[in-house]
């Protein structure tokens, strides 16, 4: 008895030293090491940096692993929006943040032959008015470099090769991709999404891209509308047929 109340003592002393969680249930998680009181960059800061201005509105890379943080929660906010009934939505929407900032970071070291950027719109610097970084991003995608396989000639094509498939990394194969295109709810139809993509565009070429992609589900209307507007063309696959066209930029529509 006096071994078993000893146990329950040390037991009971142990979960006291333990502090309960400080997060709020309605925040998302968060880095310790990210500073949400930090804010936004100034236009002094960004002279040197690429940015697209349009309104109230600037396009333009993330600096801050705060602007990672919330790219990648904004991406989750999107992606779990319509799981209204999900009693574990929230739970699922920190761990996919969290998951997705770590993504952004590693995929935003520059590799030889491949460049993937973070790009956020934010709203437009005022003189009486200081955001911080949580309070400034409305938008975001992500804009990568890289090369086709051989035997591609578009991403992700289905083609007999061997098993161990090179890169082909002669100048015409290297192209651009878009993923991760989402908008806050309250700043939509302000035209963010077509001039994040403008701005997405524009760096490609300046970058010596001839040729840019981006998956869209068949169904997704909406999003095959913004992109043909854009000057995009559509690819067919999976069974169905390819259009082919002169266009500069295509569409991959996804076909699960």
């Amino acid at each position: 008895m006096d071994s078993k109340s000893s146990n329950t003592r040390k037991m009971e002393e142990l979960s006291l030293r333990i502090p309960a969680s400080s997060v709020p249930e309605n925040e998302p998680l968060r880095p310790l090491d990210l500073r949400f009181d930090r804010l936004q960059p100034s236009d002094q800061h960004l002279v040197e940096h690429k940015k697209f201005e349009f309104g109230q509105f600037v396009a333009r890379e993330a600096m801050l692993d705060e602007e990672y943080w919330t790219a990648a929660w904004l991406r989750a906010e999107s992606h779990w929006e319509n799981q209204i009934n999900d009693r574990y939505a929230d739970n699922h929407k920190r761990k996919f943040a969290e998951q997705e900032f770590n993504a952004i970071k590693r995929r935003n070291r520059e590799q030889i032959g491949q460049k993937c950027t973070c790009v956020v719109t934010v709203k437009k610097e005022t003189k009486n008015v200081k955001r911080t970084v949580l309070k400034s991003i409305v938008g975001t995608l992500d804009l990568s470099l890289q090369y086709l396989l051989h035997g591609e000639t578009f991403p992700g094509e289905r083609v007999k090769a061997r098993l161990f498939r090179s890169i082909n990394r002669t100048p015409p194969n290297r192209y651009g991709y878009i993923a991760n295109l989402c908008v806050a709810k309250s700043a939509r139809r302000q035209g963010i999404a077509s001039n994040m993509l403008h701005f997405a565009l524009e760096s490609a070429i300046s970058d010596g891209i001839e040729r840019v992609y981006v998956h869209v589900h068949r169904d997704n209307a909406p999003a095959q509308e913004l992109y043909r507007k854009m000057g995009f063309e559509v690819i067919l696959y999976s069974g169905y047929s390819i259009c082919t066209s002169a266009f500069r930029f295509a569409v991959l529509l996804f076909v699960e």
